[in-house]
């Protein structure tokens, strides 16, 4: 079974920037649909951004026009650019396949997901 393997969380400055990737330890068609999806403490998971096969890209509205969605493809990678990051984006980040369609949600294959704090 494909797994999904997300890199590049840590520690960074409110205003600072970190790039995540998401990576699949196999070839799948499904790769492409991806979600980035992140849950803090005490809050429930919530849908980030989202790429899908056609090459349309959804955002939520807290990270829209600080975050970017985009595929990699010589590295095979679906990154997240986080730019401007604030405290409140501190959580921890999955990405995922088979994203519904309002990338509320995912349906297919979860990654372990990597941890991003936003603190001074």
């Amino acid at each position: 079974q494909v797994q999904l393997v997300e890199s590049g969380g840590g520690l960074v400055r409110p205003g600072g920037s970190l790039r995540l990737s998401c990576a699949a330890s196999e070839f799948t068609p499904d790769f492409q649909n991806i979600g980035w999806f992140r849950q803090a403490p005490g809050r429930e998971r919530e849908g980030v951004s989202c790429i899908y096969r056609d090459g349309s890209t959804l955002y939520d509205g807290s990270v829209k026009g600080r975050f970017t969605i985009s595929r990699d493809n010589a590295r095979n990678t679906v990154d997240l650019q986080m730019n401007s990051v604030q405290p409140e984006d501190t959580a921890v980040y999955y990405c995922a396949t088979d994203p519904t369609i309002s990338c509320s949600d995912a349906y297919g294959t979860w990654g372990q997901g990597t941890q991003v704090t936003v603190s001074s």
